[in-house]
């Protein structure tokens, strides 16, 4: 049978993610793997609606890093995924121009609705859905997309530019960031997400589940408080039983950076931003009186190899 390998980046706001996968002929794939790289493209310039020059550098050489990652891999095709920090920049066609003058990948910039759609199309390969709708949440550093599905499809779904760096160049919180601070962000959000809160009312939904970044590090974080043995890099998802997600919220609010910097499961680059994301969390199940949480590997780099092997068919 013949296979083919096409590598995918996905240019977030905060992490260049690579997947290199392998594709055979029936469609089926087989990841061969994963890396990512703490660009921090909106970095010091998100809430200007500009990536700074300093950025800039830092995301061609995130590029520049996983290139030499895919060189080792025979990779016939090489796609480029740019969301929220590219899309929402004034100077995010210039970013484009440069990558594609310098390293020859050409930029694709996908807007809100289609992300979301693509991360659905992510956790669908992973998560069993039935009838009962279930609501998908994706904790970006430029935006959030919540998705409504069901096994019959999306029903509902929307982009918002909430996303994790927004937030904190937006409201700078105090490390360990104080009460006061939690409420200002939880109030924005309550005024931002009020589609969402309709949109609940037409699809209820008593489960989430959490793709990407943000969730995968508060499971690393509460497995290796909980499950030590467990090896979660196995694992596509994992239930994050809401009593335990809350001990571990407790304690990401209480801490300052350098505490936060040496738990176990934390992600260096996610030292600060995890704060923000907990408390997104946190907000939504209370307003949604969520039941369940599961945290799911699979996001936008996992949908956009669907989309592309099902084009291809």
């Amino acid at each position: 049978m013949k296979h083919n390998r096409i590598a995918i980046i996905d240019l977030g706001t905060n992490t260049f993610n690579l997947l290199i996968t392998e594709v055979a002929e029936n469609g089926t794939y087989n990841i061969l793997l994963e890396s990512k790289n703490p660009a921090k493209l909106g970095k010091g310039g998100i809430h200007k609606a500009t990536i700074t020059s300093e950025a800039m550098e830092r995301g061609i050489e995130a590029l520049k890093s996983h290139l030499i990652t895919i060189s080792d891999y025979q990779v016939e095709s090489i796609f480029c995924f740019a969301t929220s920090a590219i899309r929402s920049a004034n100077n995010g066609q210039e970013f484009v121009k440069r990558v594609k003058n310098e390293l020859g990948l050409t930029i694709r910039i996908i807007q809100g609705d289609e992300e979301a759609q693509t991360i659905f199309d992510g956790v669908r390969q992973v998560y069993p859905l039935d009838e009962e709708y279930i609501l998908i949440m994706d904790i970006g550093g430029g935006s959030i997309e919540f998705i409504i599905a069901n096994r019959f499809g999306v029903a509902w779904k929307q982009s918002f530019e909430l996303g994790v760096a927004r937030l904190l160049e937006q409201f700078t919180p105090s490390d360990p960031i104080k009460e006061a601070e939690i409420k200002v962000i939880q109030k924005h959000l309550k005024k931002e997400l009020e589609m969402l809160f309709e949109a609940v009312k037409q699809f209820p939904v008593k489960k989430m589940v959490g793709s990407s970044g943000s969730f995968d590090t508060l499971a690393a974080l509460l497995s290796r408080k909980f499950y030590p043995l467990l090896d979660i890099s196995k694992l596509t998802s994992l239930f994050l039983e809401p009593k335990r997600l809350m001990l571990v919220h407790k304690e990401l609010m209480a801490s300052n950076s350098d505490e936060r910097k040496v738990m176990p499961g934390m992600e260096p680059h996610r030292v600060d931003s995890i704060v923000p994301a907990s408390i997104i969390v946190k907000f939504i199940t209370e307003e949604l009186k969520i039941k369940e949480i599961w945290q799911c590997s699979f996001a936008l780099k996992e949908g956009a190899i669907l989309q592309i092997i099902s084009s291809q068919l």
